[in-house]
């Protein structure tokens, strides 16, 4: 029986940037992936969803990157997969239907047979179950004819032309179902939110709005990051009263420990005051009408759900990882950002990094320092960090935990000279 030293659920970005990591290590790594291509949650998403960062800063190095939306990024995930010669370390159409851990690190249960390995890593996502709030819908009226999608499902933005359209939530995914609206001719724009995520007020295009390089040279300054949080909260306040955006401005000071930099949509700012707003969650769908907490009744064609995603972890036989629902439930459940406390060999990828940053430099930062860990050349800690940590942050924290990967007398100076010189266009080398 084989038993490899690292067996990766899940080939999106970040499981096929683990066993990019892993063979470089010399490690013997195999990606066990569901679908029957490689891209994970991309692989699912409707062609116009796109990412929040620059396609300078997703890409690495000499990796690809032709665009910012859904079939490029699928592309950017594909040439890692051709670029290190992975094909033959991930196994397509192999879902893990239970993760359990046995005498000699863990065992894989999958339709094509058991796979066994010495650590695992889970890449799965921190985003891979779309989040839909429970709602009452009137079973003794007429069958709703309002058409429900979540953010993740909608494949065919121009549904919404000439519609009544009601957007449900406050964060990156109900700004960019608000800017689809626009641009596809809703004939009116209704939208609903509990609370709101920061975002920077602008009418720069979101992939040039996107670029978090001025956030890395504040870092590469020697900011701290009480600093940095007062400097962007300035600036993002003074944004919002330009753009006359008061009403929506967040209740809560930006903190760069536990808030996105989220890029403004220019769409949204200019079609702003046509959008009817309610500070509300829906509470119930009946005929065309939704009702929203605050009373409202809303007359609607479609209603979209921009309400995020949770985690599922239900593959793991431990009831304590399964139950875990959300980021923040994961991330205190691990110490030096990945490494789970509740059971041996075993990280997660993707915690604490829903932050400030690139996925791509994060993942690759990471799964560099897992299997270092794994060579037994690095020092992992099991102390849970309690924030996020953005960019080059996480540089800062893996260093003097991973000597291997940050030879002491040369680590600071090499990331700091990339933070501050690299032009904006220029992608950052790959670690």
């Amino acid at each position: 029986m084989q038993r490899f030293d690292v067996a990766i659920i899940g080939g999106g970005l970040a499981g096929v940037v683990a066993l990019a990591y892993a063979r470089r290590a010399g490690l013997e790594a195999i990606v066990l992936e569901r679908h029957g291509r490689v891209g994970g949650l991309w692989r699912d998403l409707p062609a116009w969803q796109d990412i929040q960062i620059s396609a300078a800063d997703w890409t690495l190095g000499d990796l690809p990157l032709h665009g910012a939306t859904q079939p490029h990024i699928l592309a950017n995930i594909e040439a890692w997969v051709e670029r290190f010669g992975l094909t033959d370390g991930i196994r397509l159409d192999t879902p893990v239907q239970l993760a359990r851990e046995d005498d000699s690190g863990w065992e894989l249960s999958t339709p094509n047979g058991a796979v066994h390995a010495r650590h695992l890593v889970s890449a799965t996502g921190a985003h891979n179950s779309p989040l839909i709030p429970t709602v009452s819908r009137m079973a003794s009226s007429a069958a709703s004819t309002v058409r429900e999608f979540h953010s993740s499902a909608l494949r065919d933005p121009s549904a919404l032309t000439g519609r009544s359209v009601l957007v449900v939530g406050g964060g990156a995914s109900a700004f960019d179902l608000l800017e689809l609206c626009f641009q596809n001719g809703a004939r009116r724009v209704t939208w609903a939110y509990r609370g709101l995520r920061w975002f920077m007020p602008t009418r720069k295009p979101k992939h040039i709005a996107g670029s978090v390089r001025g956030f890395a040279r504040l870092q590469a300054s020697g900011m701290a990051a009480e600093q940095q949080s007062a400097a962007i909260d300035a600036d993002l306040r003074s944004r919002y009263e330009k753009f006359g955006l008061a009403e929506i401005m967040p209740a809560h000071a930006f903190d760069v420990r536990r808030d996105q930099l989220i890029p403004g949509r220019s769409g949204m700012l200019e079609n702003y005051a046509g959008i009817e707003r309610h500070r509300a969650s829906v509470e119930a769908i009946d005929g065309g009408t939704v009702t929203l907490s605050d009373g409202h009744r809303v007359e609607a064609d479609l209603l979209l759900w921009g309400t995020g995603y949770g985690i599922d972890l239900s593959y793991f036989a431990s009831p304590l990882i399964a139950s875990i629902r959300t980021l923040d439930a994961l991330a205190a459940r691990c110490g030096c950002i990945f490494r789970s406390l509740d059971a041996a060999n075993l990280y997660f990828l993707g915690v604490g990094l829903d932050g400030i940053g690139s996925a791509p430099w994060s993942y690759s930062l990471l799964c560099r320092s897992i299997m270092s860990h794994i060579n037994g050349t690095a020092r992992l800690d099991n102390e849970a960090l309690g924030h996020r940590l953005n960019h080059f942050d996480v540089v800062d924290y893996l260093a003097p935990r991973d000597p291997a990967s940050y030879p002491p007398d040369a680590w600071r100076a090499q990331y700091q000279d990339m933070a501050l010189s690299t032009p904006d266009e220029q992608p950052y080398p790959i670690p």
